[in-house]
C-alpha cells in the first residue's frame, strides 16, 4: 500500500498521526528546509573538534571500555566503517517493512535536530532509500535496549554503506545493486557519524509504536465484538448508564460507556428483553467491559504520549551543544530506552486484557445454560461439534499471552566488560508485542465468528444498526455455521478483519476521538 502526499518531516514535531500514515503505508518523505543550517553547523562541530586534536568520545576514541584509545586522524574513517562492520551482529526474522520506515523516518528525525554531529549527505542518503523503498535488512534480536539499538541499527546503516542485503518489494537482493538501481551512492562514514547512526532508541521504539498501532486496532475491535456478545446473549446494556462511570470518574472507563452505549443503541434483540428477563445481572466479561476496556484504552494512550516523546527525542551519545562561541560535547545515556520498555510492558498488558477477556466471552456464548443458545453455537450438537475447539484455541492463545506479558524492563544483564552494566531490554519488550497481538487478534476474531452466530439465532430480530453493519460485514466472507466444516479459514478471515482494522471502520465515527 503507498500514498501519494508528501511527508515533509519538521524534526522534533512529528505526530502520531504522522507516524500512523508512515506505519500504514509507503510515501514520499522530504526533510524542512529549516533543519539544514542546524545540521550543517553540527557536522561543522565535529570537523573542527578533530582538526583542534582534543580527544572527544566517538569522535577519535574509541567505543565503550574503549573509550581511553585516542584513534589517528587518519584511521577515523576505518574507526567508523569498523565500528558498523563489527556491531551488525542481529539474528533472528526481519523486521517489517512497516517498523522499517519508522526506524528510518525517526533516525532521519533526530540527526536532523542537529545534536549529532552528522553531514546533510547522511541524512539524504537515508532520506533516499526511504523514498526508493530500499529497506535495510534488520533483524529483530540482538539489541538490550541501552547503548542504543546497536546491533539492528547497524544493519540499516549497511545499506546506505552498501553493504550486505536490503529488500525491495518484499524482496531480497544485495545493497550495492539496489542503491545502483536508484542511482544512490554508498556513503563513507566520517568522523562520529557511524557511532550517531547507531546509538538511539528508533528500533525498539518502532517495535513499540507498532505494537501501540496493533493495540488500538485490538481495543476497537474487541469492543465492537464485545457490544455483538452482548446481544447474542440476551445481556443487559443498564450497565452501560453514563451516571455509573461518571461517579468513578475514570476517563477511558467514561468514554468507553459512551461507545458501547452507542454500538448497542436502537438493538431489537435488547428491546425484546427488557421486561420479564429472569437474570438480575450478566457475568462479569458483559457487564465490566467499559471498565476492562476503558482501562485499557488509558495505558495505551499513556505509551502513545511516551512514545511520541521517544520518536521525536535526541538519542544517541555524544552529543554537541553550543556554549556560546563554543561547541561542546557531553557524554549523557539518552541512548537508554527505560521509557521506551515501561510503554511496552504496559502494551503488553493492555494486549493480554483485551484478549483475556474476549476469550469469556467466547465460553459464555457456546455455554447454553449461560447463553440461552444452542450448546457450541450449531444445530444438532452432538453429530455437530460446532465452536467447540474454536474456543480451546482461543484459550491455548489467551494463556499465551498471560505468559509472554511477563514485564520484559524488570529484567537486565550486563554487557561491554561491566561499563554498559544496567539495560532496559526495551527491544524484546517491544518485539514480542506483535505475537500478543497476532495472538489476540485471533481471540477476538472467534469471538465475532461466535456473537455472529448468537446474532442469526435471534433471527428475524435485529441487532443494533451498527452491529448490523459488522454482522453483515462479516458474512461477506465467512456464512452462517450451519454445520460442521474445515473452520480454520474462517478464523483466519475473522482475524484478517481484525488486523487490518475493518471492524472499527465499519463504526468509525464512533472511534474519531478514542485515540491521541
Amino acid at each position: 500500500m503507498s500514498f501519494t502526499m508528501t511527508l515533509t518531516l519538521k524534526p522534533g514535531a512529528l505526530t502520531l498521526s504522522e507516524l500512523r500514515s508512515v506505519w500504514n503505508a509507503a510515501g514520499p518523505l522530504a526533510l524542512a528546509a529549516e533543519a539544514y543550517p542546524v545540521i550543517e553547523a553540527s557536522a561543522a562541530a565535529v570537523q573542527a573538534i578533530v582538526a583542534k586534536g582534543d580527544a572527544a568520545y566517538g569522535i577519535n576514541t574509541g567505543f565503550g571500555l574503549l573509550a581511553k584509545t585516542r584513534i589517528p586522524d587518519d584511521k577515523l574513517e576505518q574507526l567508523q566503517r569498523n565500528l558498523i562492520l563489527s556491531h551488525s551482529v542481529g539474528t533472528g526474522e526481519l523486521v517489517s517493512d512497516a517498523v522499517c520506515r519508522l526506524i528510518l523516518l525517526m533516525k532521519i528525525g533526530s540527526l536532523a535536530r542537529g545534536f549529532s554531529g552528522v553531514r546533510p549527505l547522511i541524512i539524504d542518503t537515508l532520506i533516499a532509500i526511504y523514498n526508493a523503498g530500499i529497506m535495510p535488512a534488520i533483524p529483530a534480536k540482538g539489541s538490550v535496549g541501552a547503548s542504543g539499538d546497536l546491533a539492528p541499527l547497524s544493519h540499516m546503516t549497511l545499506a546506505i554503506m552498501g553493504v550486505g542485503q536490503v529488500r525491495v518489494n518484499g524482496e531480497l537482493m544485495e545493497a550495492t545493486d539496489a542503491l545502483k538501481a536508484a542511482g544512490i551512492e554508498p556513503v563513507v562514514l566520517a568522523a562520529k557519524e557511524g557511532l550517531a547512526l547507531i546509538n538511539g532508541t528508533q528500533v525498539s521504539a518502532a517495535l513499540a509504536l507498532h505494537g501501540l498501532f496493533m493495540a488500538e486496532r485490538l481495543l476497537e475491535a474487541g469492543m465492537v465484538s464485545g457490544a455483538l456478545s452482548l446481544d447474542a446473549a440476551k445481556g443487559s446494556d443498564s450497565p452501560f448508564d453514563a451516571r455509573v462511570h461518571e461517579v468513578r470518574g475514570q476517563p477511558g472507563q467514561i468514554a468507553a460507556a459512551a461507545i458501547y452505549r452507542q454500538l448497542v443503541s436502537n438493538s431489537a434483540i435488547r428491546a425484546s428483553h427488557l421486561v420479564g428477563d429472569e437474570r438480575v445481572q450478566d457475568p462479569y466479561c458483559l457487564r465490566c467491559q467499559p471498565q476492562v476496556m476503558g482501562a485499557c484504552w488509558d495505558i495505551i494512550n499513556n505509551a502513545a504520549r511516551t512514545l511520541l516523546i521517544e520518536a521525536n527525542a535526541v538519542t544517541d551519545n555524544p552529543l554537541l551543544f553550543k556554549d556560546g562561541e563554543l561547541s561542546v560535547v557531553v557524554s549523557g545515556g539518552n541512548f537508554h530506552a527505560e521509557p521506551v520498555a515501561f510503554a511496552a510492558d504496559t502494551l503488553a498488558l493492555a494486549i493480554a486484557e483485551i484478549g483475556s477477556i474476549s476469550e469469556r466471552r467466547i465460553s459464555l456464548l457456546i455455554d447454553a445454560t449461560l447463553s440461552g443458545l444452542p450448546p457450541f453455537l450449531v444445530r444438532d450438537p452432538g453429530v455437530n461439534s460446532g465452536f467447540m475447539i474454536a474456543h480451546v484455541t482461543a484459550a491455548a492463545l489467551a494463556s499465551e499471552n498471560k505468559s509472554i506479558a511477563h514485564p520484559g524492563s524488570v529484567d537486565t544483564i550486563p554487557t561491554s566488560a561491566n561499563q554498559e552494566d544496567h539495560v532496559s531490554m526495551a527491544t524484546y519488550a517491544a518485539r514480542r508485542l506483535d505475537d500478543m497481538a497476532q495472538n489476540t487478534a485471533v481471540i477476538i476474531g472467534i469471538e465475532l465468528l461466535a456473537a455472529a452466530q448468537g446474532i442469526d439465532f435471534h433471527r428475524p430480530l435485529k441487532t443494533s444498526p451498527h452491529l448490523e453493519h459488522v454482522h453483515e460485514q462479516l458474512r461477506q466472507k465467512v456464512p452462517f455455521f450451519d454445520q460442521d466444516r474445515f473452520f480454520a479459514p474462517d478464523i483466519e478471515a475473522a482475524k484478517g478483519m481484525v488486523m487490518r482494522g475493518e471492524l472499527s471502520a465499519s463504526c468509525k465515527e464512533l472511534f474519531t476521538s478514542l485515540h491521541p
